[in-house]
């Protein structure tokens, strides 16, 4: 229970840090996406089922505060928790290139998306543009900011998992 209770606040501190301090700290109307680097690292490092709760109430808040539609973003960040999750196997405390490659492909995978279904639905075809211009400096923030945020989930989640070892070890 506190698990979720520590990754809910987690996931509502970056949500307003995203609205809030980084969408003053803005290049050229592009912000980091923290909302991505949460989802992908709970993915990873709990797996698929928390990498999809975690991405579900992240879409959860974008869509009831940023989103046009109730559900796009719920669906696009469960995916991506889920897909991050696969990854587990493979995630090494130590190793921070994997969560880098991981962030950044599913921040890739965001924009992607996120051009098909809004942008280019309504007609806008100007790919390269929103390219150019959104998704490879949103990519690149992200990437940068990730580096700091990251090792700041991974600090709680060692702490949580060494308590929950603690409490466990009291059973058995």
């Amino acid at each position: 229970m506190k698990r979720k209770l520590i990754t809910l606040l987690i996931i509502l501190v970056c949500f307003l840090l995203e609205s809030s301090v980084f969408h003053r700290l803005s290049f050229a109307s592009v912000k980091p996406n923290l909302l991505i680097v949460v989802t992908s690292s709970f993915g990873f490092m709990r797996g698929k089922k928390e990498g999809m709760f975690v991405g579900f109430s992240a879409g959860l808040l974008a869509d009831l505060f940023w989103g046009n539609a109730l559900g796009f973003n719920m669906l696009l960040y469960a995916v991506i928790g889920y897909m991050n999750g696969s990854f587990k196997r493979m995630f090494y405390d130590d190793d921070v290139k994997l969560p880098i490659v991981l962030i950044g492909a599913s921040e890739l995978v965001y924009g992607l998306s996120t051009y098909a279904c809004v942008y280019m639905l309504q007609g806008d075809f100007a790919f390269f543009s929103y390219l150019f211009g959104i998704i490879l400096p949103e990519l690149v923030y992200t990437i940068l900011v990730t580096l700091i945020l990251y090792q700041i989930i991974l600090h709680i989640n060692k702490k949580l998992e060494a308590e929950e070892q603690r409490s466990a070890s009291k059973f058995v």
